[in-house]
């Protein structure tokens, strides 16, 4: 997918680069200072003179000799009752100051909440004002603030000092709001100041150089921090980015991204960078060595056009691109490593499952664009349809539902047909097979070394292969994977993928989400794993189709086992999608006593079962029944109150598998870890995570239409009554003899036409069998996508679609067979059927038309229709073609009814006592659907009535072998009570 830019450095598109929490209120004043020094005054005479005075007065709490019989020998004296009142006090003091310390800690850490002293609820309080008070005055903001370099850190490492916050005093919450207000204000100050002036930032004669430094432990140079660093503002990398944009760098590899940036590389920096690292022209840099002096030497030279003035500084006031570096700092777009001469031409070169697809070409012919793009969401919504279709019609077949057994699904029409098309042309089945299955695949060679699952925060699929983002550097991964672009990325090949085969493991990251493309690679973010909240800001529009996007890949994607998604202030209707996954909650009053209820209870379930997260968990023995993720979607913008208590709960989300996504109206968020903002372009922005995506959405329109399929395929819903009529019936007649007769119901033969000659014989059967499949018509695009999966230009369609045209023909009155209706889906003629149209229709006109009030001419339909039955559907295809047919569901519709006409031509026959004909009838249907329990049911009615045991027990033993370990279901051992009381002895014997 091409990148897309924002067509204007709007303030509407632009993201915010904010503290978490951004409130304009006073800065220090002497009374702050007055407080820090009382307090530094109160926490001496507490730690200190309190000891000192104890020590002097009472003695140590300890006695000189350990003699505990002695002891209790002794009188209770006054002595006895000052020396226990003076180990109490000890032990207070002793408690006040692990109170002290565990503060201290977390507030200079600025990272976790703090720990619970057993049993020092007021201590700790009083511990806690005072070291706030002491440090409010010595601490920068930047404490208060979240630094980016937690991000690539453990989870006892990230939590944001704001979660922490929220569990401290109000008064000190609102402190800390000050400092961060404090920060907010002069990164908006020192941008004004940018903005105002900035062609004064690079002078003739002031160009300075700086050499991007290898990675030191987890910390990766970005041009974010470079320009935090020597430019006053990280907003500004911008500057930094165009001056060196496509130059060539000392490795023979080009600058494209801004968040891709490779140790040594030289940078080209505006004339007002300061700092101490910082090189002038290279002749004026003599502690440098002269390779580096050379090749900086060498980049000057190729920066005249590169480095023109003015219009380069204005990336100063555009702050709406991401551009973080590519440090652990962030969630980085991977990179292969490639040859210095190719540079980053492997990235830009689009993965195989977007190569010319139908769905990324320029004209989608009216399907909606956020489905074609999304080929994850469009496989897991199209998955979930399939079996949710497949479960209405055995339901309907052995329950009796509404009376409509061998029901045709109802035909979509308006934007639910759009959408489906959509969906069948957008899906990416294969790429959600080989996530799931490389997943499973480390998780089990992880499992089998012994070693436990990294924590990763997110995943990439580019250029086929796929890239997991660690939050720390977890060792060289299991094989096949590999180490990516350094320590924090493990790389998967496709063709390594592709190798994997299906394993009995739990799936290790289940809360992985899409959230949209960058540079032709898709980012899933794992929102289990987030130390904390992440927010969602923007337009209430815009936040509502990411989080509908979101609601439905997570209910149906398919690497995931089982999980529970909550969602709040949206998608009630969504629950339709996933009634088993998705719940919906009227408010965040229910969300927030139900997930601290649930909270509770991972935190107590995690201790027991000895685990520090619900990774290691998944790998052990309990891995079936235990830590499945819970992913709360809250849409509606929560109170400062509510947004504070969701704050603590989230603290030890990531550890307790509990993931939060929550939208915002205006960006500032309590406790948000992660920031995000959705732009009225379709942008998904978070600059301090060097995000820049064209974001999966999920719009209102197409949403409705999604939940149309599911809801018109549920079989409770629609009509009742007798079954439907099919979308295409036959003349059945003489008279109605076709002029192209296609056999699908076993090998596949075409009557009427000549074989064409050469390769494209195969895609024009292919195409011909699609479309007979589909009377309703096919379009255009899903007819390319089915017959090209990985892709095919406009012009090599359209002349299959002529060559088919021609193939076909025309009917006697010159009217083409192949034709193309109002809506722009091909059609074929009434003259071109199938034998599956011909068999709908005898076992229609047997049940519901001439067969009704004739029993002979019902018994003549139902024959004829079961003569038609040959085997399965389309027997003898070619193995790698007709993979579409995955995403029917002709393939259970034939055995049902096929099924159907059997038991109905049994009972014909049994109204007359013919058995043998009627265990014909059975065994003839039992050759196409032979998992069907009706009719073996039927089948030993049919044998019983021959009033032969011998046989009778024959048939029950071979329904037992056939059953194997599952046994026989309930309804046929209950029926072989009935008919065949002795049958288990008879089996028995009979070995």
């Amino acid at each position: 997918m091409p990148r897309r830019r924002s067509p204007s450095p709007s303030s509407s598109t632009a993201p915010r680069n904010r503290t978490p929490q951004p409130v304009r209120v006073r800065q220090r004043t002497f009374g702050d200072f007055v407080k820090a020094f009382l307090a530094f005054v109160a926490l001496a005479v507490l730690l200190v003179g309190v000891p000192a005075a104890l020590a002097m007065t009472a003695g140590w709490p300890f006695p000189e000799t350990f003699e505990p019989m002695e002891w209790l020998r002794q009188d209770i004296s006054v002595s006895t009752f000052l020396g226990i009142l003076t180990f109490v006090v000890w032990l207070a003091w002793a408690q006040f100051t692990a109170c002290v310390l565990v503060e201290m800690k977390a507030a200079l850490s600025g990272v976790g909440v703090p720990g619970r002293v057993p049993g020092a609820g007021p201590s700790q309080l009083l511990a806690r004002q005072l070291v706030a008070a002491l440090l409010l005055v010595g601490a920068t903001a930047a404490s208060f603030t979240p630094s980016l370099a937690q991000l690539g850190q453990t989870y006892d490492d990230n939590q944001r000092p704001t979660v922490a916050a929220a569990q401290q005093t109000p008064g000190l919450f609102a402190q800390q709001q000050e400092q961060a207000a404090g920060a907010a204000a002069a990164v908006a100050e020192q941008a004004s100041h940018t903005e105002a002036t900035p062609a004064a930032a690079k002078k003739q004669g002031d160009t300075k150089f700086y050499r991007i430094q290898p990675p030191e432990g987890r910390h990766h140079d970005s041009l974010w921090e470079i320009a935090e660093r020597h430019l006053g503002d990280g907003r500004r990398y911008k500057e930094i980015f165009e001056l060196n944009k496509d130059r060539v760098q000392p490795d023979g590899s080009r600058l494209s991204e801004a968040s891709l940036i490779r140790p040594g590389w030289i940078m080209e920096m505006p004339g007002d960078a300061r700092g101490g690292d910082l090189v002038e022209m290279p002749d004026d840099a003599p502690e440098v060595s002269p390779e580096v002096r050379q090749q900086i030497s060498d980049y000057a030279r190729t920066g005249d056009g590169a480095s023109g003035g003015g219009d380069q500084a204005q990336g100063g006031d555009q702050a709406q691109d991401s551009g973080s570096g590519g440090g652990a700092a962030h969630v980085d777009l991977p990179r292969q490593r490639p040859a210095p001469e190719t540079g980053h031409a492997d990235l830009r070169r689009p993965a195989p499952d977007q190569v010319a697809t139908p769905a990324q070409d320029s004209s989608s012919f009216g399907l909606p664009e956020a489905l074609l793009t999304a080929p994850l969401l469009a496989a897991g919504l199209l998955g979930a349809l399939g079996h949710r279709r497949r479960q209405a019609l055995w339901q309907s077949a052995f329950a009796g539902i509404g009376g409509r057994r061998g029901m045709e699904p109802p035909t979509p029409t308006g934007d639910a047909l759009d959408v489906q098309d959509a969906l069948l042309v957008g899906a990416d089945p294969e790429g959600v097979r080989l996530l799931d299955r490389s997943l499973r695949g480390l998780a089990a060679s992880l499992a089998a070394e012994s070693r436990p699952l990294p924590t990763v925060y997110a995943a990439w699929m580019s250029n086929g292969d796929l890239h997991l983002q660690l939050a720390q550097p977890s060792g060289k991964p299991p094989s096949p994977w590999q180490l990516g672009q350094d320590h924090t990325f493990w790389m998967l090949a496709r063709a390594d993928a592709e190798a994997y085969e299906d394993v009995d493991t739990a799936a290790p990251y289940p809360g992985l989400v899409s959230l949209g493309t960058m540079d032709d690679s898709r980012l899933l973010l794992n929102l289990e794993s987030v130390p904390g909240i992440v927010s969602l800001s923007g337009r209430e529009e815009d936040r509502a189709a990411v989080f509908a996007s979101v609601a439905a890949e997570l209910a149906t994607n398919g690497w995931s086992d089982r999980m529970t998604i909550t969602l709040v202030g949206f998608g009630e209707d969504l629950t339709a999608l996933a009634p088993s996954r998705l719940r919906h909650l009227d408010g965040i009053e229910a969300l927030i006593e139900t997930m601290e209820a649930e909270t509770r209870q991972r935190r107590g379930a995690l201790g027991a079962a000895g685990h520090d997260s619900v990774l290691t968990g998944r790998t052990g023995p309990a891995r079936h029944t235990r830590w499945a993720p819970h992913l709360v979607l809250l849409a509606a913008e929560p109170s400062p109150e509510d947004a504070m208590t969701l704050a603590e709960l989230a603290a030890d989300a990531g550890r307790l598998g509990i993931g939060y996504l929550v939208g915002t109206g205006s960006g500032d968020l309590p406790g948000a870890a992660w920031e995000m903002e959705i732009t009225a372009e379709g942008r998904l922005l978070a600059p301090l995570l060097g995000l820049e995506l064209d974001a999966q959405l999920l719009p209102a329109a197409q949403q409705r239409a999604v939940v149309e399929l599911f809801t018109d395929a549920d079989p409770e819903h629609g009509p009742d009554g007798p079954g439907t009529t099919p979308p295409f019936l036959v003349d059945i007649s003489e008279q109605g003899r076709p002029a192209v007769y296609a056999r699908l119901v076993g090998s596949y033969e075409i009557i009427g036409l000549e074989t064409p000659d050469g390769e494209r014989s195969a895609l024009l059967h292919e195409a011909l069998a699609l479309l007979l499949l589909h009377r309703e018509g096919v379009h255009p695009r899903v007819l390319s996508s089915a017959l090209w999966p990985r892709g095919v230009t406009d012009d090599v369609r359209e002349a299959l679609l002529d060559r088919l045209r021609d193939w076909l023909g025309t009917d006697p009155d010159g009217t083409p067979r192949l034709r193309t209706d109002d809506a722009g889906r091909l059609t074929l003629a009434k003259s071109v059927v199938s034998d599956l149209d011909v068999l709908r229709s005898l076992y229609h006109e047997a049940t519901q038309g001439k067969g009704v009030d004739s029993r002979a001419v019902r018994g003549r339909l139902l024959t004829d229709a079961l003569v038609l039955v040959r085997g399965p559907l389309l027997a003898d295809r070619p193995e790698g073609r007709y993979r579409w047919l995955t995403h029917e569901i002709v393939d259970a519709q034939l055995p049902l009814l096929v099924a159907d006409t059997g038991l109905a031509l049994a009972e014909f026959h049994m109204e007359k006592n013919r058995a043998e004909k009627a265990i014909e009838a059975l065994n003839a249907a039992l050759r196409t659907a032979p998992a069907d329990e009706r009719l073996w049911n039927e089948l030993l009615r049919a044998t019983h009535a021959l009033d032969d045991p011998e046989r009778l027990t024959a048939l029950a033993s071979d329904l037992v072998t056939r059953s194997g370990a599952r046994g026989l279901p309930p309804r046929t051992e209950a029926l072989l009570d009935e008919l065949l009381p002795t049958w288990r002895d008879a089996v028995a014997a009979a070995g």
